[in-house]
């Protein structure tokens, strides 16, 4: 009898490890880590200690405690003993950290199934930042269309749309029925076909059983619904009176938002400004290229991209500062200095953790400021009292565009209705309660127990 475990991405948004098994056959789908992982016991400075940070996770229960998961190097001092693995595979949805981040921690023989563009964004991130390591596996890169067995099951990637390229969710055939995961996925973006293409499929199905996420199933929404077409005419409605004031623009969005660079990017276009990006983004364009899929700016040929490098080291500019990998886009090279002097010429992006950057670029008082993100959750979120603080502080003008990864209430109710699944288990959420309504067979999953297809 095929059955199904939840290990994360229960009452809360992300985190999703989900156990599958049916025969022999186990496999997990995704295996991410949960935004505020721990935050019960860990906070600040005291954090999971680095030579240790698998069995300082186990004593609180924050991982799975399973035999043959584990990879060996890592299994000192937890109180487990290492074994042959004893999971199949893990099929990832995409490349946001809270549905990937913990494969690091994974048995190395265990095969990892990906996108091929989400095995991009995860190459790419494990190249730029010093935090990101998913660890060594066999990767087996796959596109929409495909079909994957392992053991009974029979697994069926489709693409869907997402804040990320190269998302997919699954259409899964076992002995029990068919299962559908949704992974993330939004119907008002620039790709929202392909969101339509699986929901479509998902309904042919009839599955016995429904995986949904539920980020923003909440009893009242706070954020706006905007389109990305929506936020681009937003974003040109900006261009257009800071070209009459003669200001500055700098904004900031989501790092592997591909669709919001590309908003951002007509948009410079648009108002004759080069688009300048940083040297991580740039690394992650030239890496996405590869996909002629995405359809994205190659940021060493396109002259409408410039790359923003910061003071490092000698403060000069001088190349032995930067990462091998920075290196790379210096001949696209703009600096502080010559935003200062040439404002109208740009569209930066500074994101928050850079906003050290304003006290060199000092742009004009009434500049804008396009923050083209989530909203915060409340108003006691200190990020943005401390980044209303820099705005105020410089002046500028802020504005507010974002069009959501994920779909709306109401987008999901009817979404769920046309899936019209035998049983739905709501992941992904922080009120799997409201579920409840939307299905009358809602599951609403509880930490490790088994639930039979």
């Amino acid at each position: 009898m095929a059955s199904l475990r939840f290990f994360g991405g229960v009452n809360e948004i992300g985190g999703n490890k989900i156990l599958l098994e049916d025969g022999d056959a186990r496999v997990w789908l995704d295996f991410g880590e949960p935004f505020e992982i721990g935050s019960e016991y860990y906070t600040g400075w005291l954090q999971p200690r680095s030579n240790n940070v698998l069995g300082d996770l186990l004593e609180f229960d924050l991982l799975p405690r399973l035999r043959g998961l584990f990879a060996e190097r890592l299994l000192r001092n937890t109180g487990m003993d290492y074994c042959e693995p004893e999971f199949d595979a893990v099929f990832i949805t995409h490349a946001h950290f809270d549905h990937v981040n913990h494969l690091g921690f994974l048995d190395p023989e265990i095969p990892v199934y990906t996108g091929t563009g989400t095995k991009l964004f995860m190459e790419a991130m494990e190249r730029t930042s010093n935090y990101t390591d998913y660890g060594e596996h066999e990767y087996r890169c796959f596109r929409t269309g495909e079909k994957i067995r392992v053991g009974d099951l029979e697994l069926e990637p489709i693409h869907v749309d997402h804040s990320i390229p190269g998302a997919y969710g699954y259409i899964i055939h076992t002995s029990g029925g068919s299962l559908v995961y949704t992974g993330d996925m939004r119907a008002h973006g620039p790709k929202q076909e392909m969101t339509e293409e699986f929901l479509e499929a998902a309904s042919e199905a009839e599955p016995d059983a429904m995986i949904s996420e539920g980020t923003r199933m909440a009893p009242r929404e706070r954020r706006r619904n905007l389109s990305e077409a929506q936020v681009l005419e937003g974003v040109e409605r900006v261009c257009a009176q800071a070209d009459r004031d003669g200001k500055a623009i700098v904004y900031t969005h989501g790092p592997r938002d591909m669709d919001r660079l590309r908003t951002f990017y007509e948009a410079a276009g648009g108002c004759g400004r080069q688009l300048v990006i940083n040297p991580k983004t740039a690394h992650l364009l030239l890496r996405l290229v590869e996909d002629e899929h995405l359809d994205l700016p190659d940021p060493q040929r396109d002259d409408r991209i410039a790359v923003y490098y910061r003071r490092k080291r000698s403060c000069e500019y001088q190349e032995t500062d930067y990462y091998v990998w920075e290196r790379e886009f210096m001949d696209r090279m703009v600096t502080a200095e010559e935003v200062r002097r040439r404002p109208t010429d740009y569209l930066i992006n500074v994101g928050f953790y850079s906003f050290t950057e304003l006290i060199d670029i000092r742009p004009e008082m009434g500049s804008h400021f396009v923050y083209s993100m989530s909203e915060p959750f409340n108003e006691e979120d200190l990020e943005a009292q401390v980044m209303h603080n820099w705005l105020r502080h410089f002046w500028l003008r802020y504005h507010q565009l974002h069009a959501s990864g994920h779909m709306s209430r109401e987008e999901l109710e009817e979404a769920i209705g046309r899936v019209n699944p035998g049983k739905l288990f709501p992941v992904h959420t922080e009120n799997p309660q409201m579920f409840t309504r939307v299905h009358e067979r809602a599951v609403l999953p509880v930490l490790g127990k088994i639930y039979e297809l």
